[in-house]
């Protein structure tokens, strides 16, 4: 029998990949995102593809309060038991913090993090109780160090990535492995949500694919990893910032970050 995966942001980029990689090695699935349209479409080219591979596709913004409250009565209703969470739907928006559109900024933290932590508690509850469970958590490799021009975004990860660390210690008693992946940018839709076509971080550096980082995440999340970065420079560049001035660090990722 099928063990089932529940994927938020799977419409498109890193989830979508998420999405075929655990379809691929006999998961369930069920696919949450905006666009019924985007899932109804990927969940049709996924059983085509696993015929044994059953999809449930649950249109909703999780930027709403409550919003995983619903998901969670919704598939305890239809008694379908989550065995793994990949909790992936987030978004950023570029540009300086006093000429944004507030609304924006905090739809972006109810997101990344509330979103993310509502449904952690709600399904990981279960896991624990049952002692068995996944959970994995993206991030990103901006949860390492402030991010001017994303700042809102970068602490959002900052949240993602110690709030995992600090579940990993207290389920794995429990069953339930807590992982979180960090990826650096990629081609994932990320930059245009966020704006940032122009922008130095995306123009001057070669992005691995989104199928390439899903399925490290995949790999780590299977190993029971804790802290997953994708990319050996990105794991050595997230392990000297710990070690650098913490102003040093702040300008040279506003470098890097400002437009060309």
């Amino acid at each position: 029998m099928n063990k089932t995966a529940l994927i938020t942001g799977a419409s498109l980029g890193i989830g979508l990949e998420f999405a075929k990689i655990f379809a691929k090695n006999n998961h369930d699935l069920v696919l949450v995102a905006r666009s019924a349209d985007k899932l109804n479409a990927l969940s049709n080219e996924i059983t085509s593809a696993n015929p044994n591979v059953k999809v449930l596709v649950i249109s909703m913004d999780l930027s709403i309060p409550n919003s995983g409250l619903e998901i969670f009565n919704e598939l305890k209703q239809k008694n379908i038991q989550i065995d793994v969470l990949v909790n992936n739907a987030g978004f950023g928006d570029y540009g300086f913090f006093h000429e944004s559109k507030l609304e924006r900024q905090l739809q972006m933290i109810d997101l990344n993090v509330r979103s993310l932590t509502e449904l952690t508690h709600l399904f990981g509850k279960l896991m624990v109780a049952r002692k068995e469970g996944k959970i994995l958590n993206v991030a990103s490799t901006a949860a390492f160090q402030p991010g001017p021009l994303l700042s809102v975004y970068y602490a959002t990860k900052h949240f993602v990535l110690a709030f995992s660390e600090g579940l990993a210690n207290e389920w794995k008693d429990y069953g339930v492995t807590v992982s979180v992946l960090c990826p650096g940018p990629t081609e994932s839709g990320f930059q245009d949500a966020a704006n940032m076509g122009n922008s130095k971080l995306f123009k001057n550096f070669k992005m691995p694919t989104s199928h390439d980082v899903a399925q490290y995440g995949y790999e780590a999340l299977m190993a029971g990893k804790t802290v997953a970065v994708h990319g050996t420079m990105n794991k050595i560049l997230s392990t000297t910032v710990s070690f650098m001035p913490r102003k040093m660090i702040t300008n040279i990722t506003r470098k890097i970050q400002d437009r060309i």
